[in-house]
């Protein structure tokens, strides 16, 4: 696994060099945000995975985060100090893929990696599976979602909540099926995955023209999870 580390912390950089080297991580490390953004642009092998903390000199985290998934779909893991909801709901909301708060151990950190990766990478999927949708059409393996000839642009999570609900339209998935079903397979339920779901969904729904103003594509099932509706 080749990762970016975006953090001006210099001691921990150098821990994590030698805690990720040892399990197979090559680990390249920057301390600015604006070097960060440079080095994603030009980089002819692009990194699997970027850890990125919020509070950088110049451009801070939350810009560079924003500024990258504008182009990229690559996995990105918060890493800051701050570990209150609302900021943990900022970093997603604007498409981080995971969010760790400092202090951590290393060997979490390496688990959420393995995981982020394995989410947007998926190995294992149904052969040739397709899912039809009215008018949506969900190319598993293609990790491709069309909605009336139009491709979606979606995030790895976003995609993965389209699988699920699209794989069970006309039926309402459980706020807690969801959270476990986007997890690596055999993942355990993660209660912070389940507290950003309103997050990616109202996402899903903005990129599905589902403005509220008509009937819903998703519809919320208040206190028990969401339903895509077969007849969209």
């Amino acid at each position: 696994m080749r990762a970016l580390l975006v953090d001006d912390d210099h001691e921990l950089a150098r821990l994590l060099r030698d805690y990720l080297g040892s399990h197979g991580v090559s680990l390249h490390h920057l301390a600015d945000g604006a070097g960060a953004l440079l080095y994603l642009e030009d980089a002819t092998e692009p990194p699997d995975i970027v850890l990125l903390d919020v509070m950088l000199p110049g451009i801070d985290g939350l810009e560079v985060c924003r500024r990258v998934r504008a182009r990229s779909d690559v996995p990105i893991v918060m890493l800051t100090a701050r570990g209150e909801d609302t900021d943990r709901v900022a970093g997603l909301d604007i498409g981080a893929d995971d969010y760790v708060p400092k202090p951590f151990n290393p060997r979490e950190l390496l688990a959420r990696m393995h995981a982020v990766v394995r989410r947007a990478h998926p190995r294992r999927q149904r052969p040739g599976e397709r899912l039809d949708v009215g008018d949506l059409v969900v190319d598993v393996p293609a990790h491709k979602a069309t909605l009336g000839g139009r491709e979606l642009t979606l995030t790895s999570f976003e995609f993965r909540v389209l699988v699920e609900l699209a794989r069970r339209a006309g039926t309402t998935v459980t706020r807690e099926e969801l959270a476990v079903a986007v997890l690596p397979k055999g993942g355990p339920y993660d209660p912070t995955v389940d507290r950003s779901l309103d997050v990616h969904v109202s996402h899903l729904r903005h990129k599905m023209g589902d403005d509220g103003r008509g009937p819903r594509r998703i519809r919320t099932v208040r206190g028990v999870g969401y339903s895509l509706v077969k007849s969209s």
